[in-house]
């Protein structure tokens, strides 16, 4: 039985059971069942993620001297709203969502840089300044360098998690910016008196029922809110100068909560440069450089892991509690035209 040789070898495979031992008194090579080496079926897998697993797990396997030497970059998608929460249909930008992607693409031990595609029109400061702060922690802890590319928007909590990059590149005609703080709801106090419904508030604590959507609003629950709204803001502009330092410019509109182009932002100082991921890593790092896409957790055919309940109740249950969730979601998106 004839084993093919090593640099023969394609990326996604099924394992066979071959070994190549050398004879002592003899340099061919024959076949034993003592251990394995992997032979290639490439027609059983499609050009997607279960062909970059398969190959860094053979790359795991061939000894380094026999494999091709490529630069290869970890592209993290972070795209969406900002939220805790979401669903299995319905994922959410959050830290716990993304924390096991970032982790896996700072972990590749021979790739200089990180690229994160970002496309965000904001949402929780919270989370955002969870994924700004772990991003940071990773880079400083791997010495790795950290590329943002933004798409159609990075605004709001979408910027605030541009502000981990060590450089910022947008398109053109991208969105960034929006360096500011919003709070909105509706109210519902004169519907109620129409249609002849009492609201009946009982509260231990005259704050506990602040900003109640049933209730006329108080002036003294507006100065509140505007002052958590101010303090976030300054944690926001701290961010912003801290990370983009001697490259803002003196614009009394810099903070303000305006969003402009990439092209104005380069201008501004909130952007280094205007391109797309693939260009700018060919120019740094050679036309052979290669992007890895870093995905979730799959098995070896694609299927999902388990722990990911895709029944009919769950499924009902996800579009249920998500509708609000999807309203949100639009009207952030919408404030920039998107």
């Amino acid at each position: 039985m004839a084993v093919p040789p090593i640099g023969a070898m394609t990326k996604a495979s099924i394992l066979e059971p071959r070994c190549i031992v050398r004879s002592a008194h003899s340099k061919r090579i024959s076949v034993t069942t003592i251990a394995f080496i992997p032979t290639i079926h490439t027609s059983l897998f499609t050009m997607n993620d279960q062909e970059d697993e398969m190959a860094g797990f053979l790359k795991r396997i061939v000894p380094k001297r026999f494999r091709k030497q490529e630069l290869v970059v970890p592209v993290v998608r972070m795209h969406g709203a900002i939220m805790a929460g979401g669903s299995q249909l319905r994922p959410a930008l959050n830290l716990a969502g993304y924390a096991p992607l970032l982790d896996k693409a700072f972990g590749m031990k021979d790739a200089p840089v990180v690229a994160i595609s970002l496309n965000s029109p904001g949402g929780s400061p919270v989370q955002s300044r969870m994924i700004y702060n772990r991003i940071r922690q990773l880079a400083e802890e791997k010495d790795k360098k950290v590329l943002i590319f933004v798409e159609d928007v990075a605004a709001s909590g979408g910027y605030m998690i541009a502000l981990a990059g060590d450089e910022i590149i947008a398109d053109p005609t991208s969105i960034v910016g929006s360096i500011g703080v919003v709070s909105g709801g509706f109210g519902f106090p004169e519907m109620l008196r129409k249609i002849g419904v009492e609201r009946r508030v009982y509260t231990s604590g005259k704050n506990k029922a602040i900003l109640d959507p049933f209730q006329p609003e108080k002036e003294g629950d507006i100065e509140y809110l505007k002052s958590l709204q101010s303090e976030i803001h300054n944690v926001f502009i701290d961010m912003v100068k801290l990370r983009r330092g001697a490259k803002l410019k003196d614009d009394p509109a810099l903070f303000s909560g305006l969003f402009w182009t990439g092209m104005r932002g380069v201008d501004l100082g909130l952007v280094d440069g205007l391109g797309d991921m693939k260009d700018v890593l060919r120019r740094r790092y050679g036309e052979k450089v290669k992007l890895q896409l870093i995905s979730g957790a799959r098995n070896l055919f694609g299927k999902k892991v388990p722990g990911v309940d895709l029944s009919a109740q769950a499924i009902a249950a996800s579009a249920a509690s998500g509708l609000a969730e999807v309203a949100q979601e639009k009207a952030l998106w919408a404030r920039y035209g998107l």
